[in-house]
């Protein structure tokens, strides 16, 4: 890699770490900057994961005074995202890596939309509970098993790609739990970082990586998780949703149109 490119792979790790923290899809930032340095689909993908687990690490400690007192809860969002990202990072690397640069674009564009879309639904479904009385989990008691399902199936699809995993996260877990938005977001970032470490487990063993693309984005996001766990206390989301939506579907719309991954 050139200078360029470094700083490139560099920022993309920055860029998704700090993303990650305050909204929750880090990777439309970093995956498409990775494919832009020559990494095939799999190989950015994989390396993303894994480079971005520093980021994960430094997210959440970011977050450790939300999460005082909710040890139930961190263990328990933490178990079900993991064991559902390593069903993920099999089927991902199962699957033709053909069949994966076919359905990137819309993936892509699915988390893109899914940014978008989130507080609108979430707010929607909240009225719609409020109206219904229907009664949410106390704090600190750990995840119902529906809860728990849902974010195992959350975590299959951090496994597989990753971006958007954390918007899911918050809209589940702020409609089933009595917890403030705050605590939500912890425990968006733990659940985020569980699912990397556990594909990143499945990944260092058999997958295809370039460690100097993985250092590289390891050394930005932790940078950025930090700054984002931050920063996302004090900065309103409105401005990252914005920035991470439109460069989202400007990717994916391109991908899809360009077909370059075909």
């Amino acid at each position: 890699m050139d200078l360029f490119e470094v700083l490139a792979v560099i920022g993309a790790g920055l860029g998704a770490g700090l993303v990650v923290t305050a909204v929750g899809a880090g990777s439309l930032v970093s995956f498409p900057i990775l494919l832009g340095v020559g990494l095939s689909p799999v190989v950015a993908n994989v390396c993303n994961t894994v480079g971005l687990v520093p980021g994960g690490l430094s997210g959440s400690w970011g977050y450790r005074r939300e999460l005082a007192g909710k040890a139930p809860l961190v263990r328990a969002v933490a178990l079900s995202s993991g064991l559902g990202a390593l069903a993920g990072a099999a089927l991902l690397l199962v699957m033709p890596p053909s069949a994966f640069a076919q359905v990137v674009p819309w993936l892509v564009i699915l988390a893109a939309t899914l940014v978008a879309v989130q507080p609108l639904v979430s707010g929607w479904l909240r009225r719609r509970a409020v109206r219904r009385g229907t009664v949410r989990v106390p704090s600190g008691t750990g995840l119902p098993p529906s809860l728990g399902g849902v974010s195992s199936v959350v975590g299959v699809y951090g496994g597989y790609f990753g971006a958007g995993q954390g918007v899911m996260l918050v809209a589940c877990l702020a409609l089933g739990l009595e917890e403030t938005l705050q605590v939500v977001n912890g425990l968006k970032n733990v659940a985020v970082l569980a699912a990397n470490v556990a594909a990143s487990v499945v990944f260092v063993a058999v997958a295809p990586l370039d460690w100097a693309v993985v250092g590289l984005v390891a050394l930005g996001s932790v940078v950025g998780g930090w700054a984002g766990a931050h920063l996302g206390r004090r900065l309103p989301p409105t401005v990252f949703r914005v920035l991470v939506v439109g460069f989202g579907y400007v990717v994916g719309l391109r991908l899809l149109v360009a077909g370059q991954l075909y």
